[in-house]
């Protein structure tokens, strides 16, 4: 995908705002002349940005604009050190709530929808970019948060909700809840907005299936405004998102190099329009591909499209020198007959050896499991070249989760 000219004088103009502001940027950038910038060859000569230096910058050292101009900071969690602090201007919170807008509507989505909002608010970004979209867009909003889940199902059936946002592990818990309380019939739901983590097919129909709803991915990250940077419509051919306000680059998450489109890599992205801490070239660790030009999605817009996240570069896990990731387990459960989408994989090292248990929830009678974990543990071995010890479980024994949902658990280091 070639750089629009007009897009390389956005990025350029946000350069210079970030080095005349005197932060992290101004010295990554020092010893660059803007002026020389011509291309996009250019471009992708820069130096990268990623999480580590913006924990640097902590506590506003990515602002790029004055102190007044500042109405509301957002931060990332910092349960593996400083956590990020991402200043907005009110322009910022206006854009994104822009850009939500346009995810719902991309959903089907309108102003006559009841939309119940179940992730965390506060210093997360989630909750409240739900509700600026759906505000902006005129529906109605439920802001529930999250947890008690007794009385977000009450919601659901007095306030008739159409559309739920969630986490897919909480959308999973609730379909799993409606079911038990057997009050399906009184829920009028009828899209699922789902965010903040992955998700495999047989997740997706388990709740597309219980819940009795279509599902939208939507992605973003704390960093770049947060959720409400793209979506997938209604042909779930990838996600759209919107270049009028970021650059999307896929990079060899080795080599740093740019992979042409269709090419799987990790996603770097370059804010075009933000004020309070504009990005330059970061990377995000997601592994995703961008979907060619030359194939069109069958509902017409012409915004591009990345594909689903596959999963994080700091999600791999090495077991018996093979690289794995959550969604190649999701990929693997797909094709399993009577496998569900819950799994939990442990890794410990016994003897000198990685040991990698893998327990799978199952729909099956216990006499049919015995030949469930054989087929388990052939197609890890035909797939990925793993071994593993393979555990059926019934469905509800692995826990769920309100938050993002833990798949793999490494207790080697």
């Amino acid at each position: 995908m070639t750089m629009k000219t007009e897009t390389l004088e956005q990025i350029k103009h946000q350069m210079r705002r970030v080095k005349a502001a005197g932060g992290f940027y101004a010295k990554r950038l020092a010893d660059i002349d803007v002026d020389k910038i011509q291309s996009q060859s250019d471009f992708e000569e820069l130096p990268f940005s990623e999480k580590a230096d913006l924990r640097d910058a902590y506590p506003l050292g990515l602002a790029a604009v004055p102190e007044e101009e500042i109405v509301r900071i957002h931060s990332s969690s910092g349960t593996t050190g400083t956590p990020v602090i991402i200043p907005y201007t009110q322009k910022d919170v206006d854009d994104w709530a822009t850009l939500f807008k346009r995810c719902y509507e991309i959903a089907g989505i309108t102003n006559k929808d009841r939309i119940q909002i179940t992730p965390g608010y506060g210093l997360w970004t989630a909750g409240i970019g739900f509700q600026l979209g759906a505000e902006k867009l005129g529906a109605m909003t439920i802001p529930m948060g999250p947890g008690n889940t007794a009385k977000q199902i009450q919601f659901m059936e007095d306030m008739e909700s159409t559309v739920i946002c969630a986490t897919s592990s909480y959308a999973l818990l609730l379909a799993e809840e409606i079911e038990k309380r057997g009050v399906g019939d009184k829920i009028k739901l009828k899209k699922g907005v789902i965010g903040s983590e992955r998700w495999g097919e047989k997740m997706r129909a388990r709740i597309a299936n219980e819940l009795g709803v279509e599902l939208y991915d939507i992605y973003g990250l704390t960093e770049v405004y947060g959720p409400g940077i793209a979506i997938n419509c209604e042909y779930n051919t990838g996600m759209h998102y919107f270049d009028d306000y970021l650059y999307f680059e896929i990079i060899d998450p080795k080599t740093g190099k740019v992979l042409p489109d269709g090419e799987l890599g990790e996603l770097v992205i370059t804010t075009l329009q933000k004020e309070g801490a504009p990005l330059i070239r970061y990377r995000t660790h997601d592994l995703t591909r961008k979907i060619p030009d030359d194939i069109p999605c069958p509902c017409g817009r012409k915004l591009p499209r990345i594909d689903v996240i596959l999963g994080r570069t700091d999600d791999m896990v090495k077991v018996h020198g093979v690289n794995m990731f959550p969604g190649q387990i999701d990929d693997i459960l797909k094709e399993i007959e009577g496998a569900s989408s819950e799994y939990q994989v442990f890794i410990d090292h016994e003897n000198g050896k990685d040991k990698i248990t893998v327990f799978v929830e199952t729909t099956l009678v216990p006499e049919e499991r015995k030949n469930f974990e054989k087929t388990l543990k052939d197609t890890f071995k035909s797939r990925i070249n793993i071994g593993i010890i393979p555990k059926a479980v019934e469905v509800g024994d692995l826990p769920r989760s309100e938050k993002k949902a833990t798949r793999i658990y490494d207790y080697r280091y």
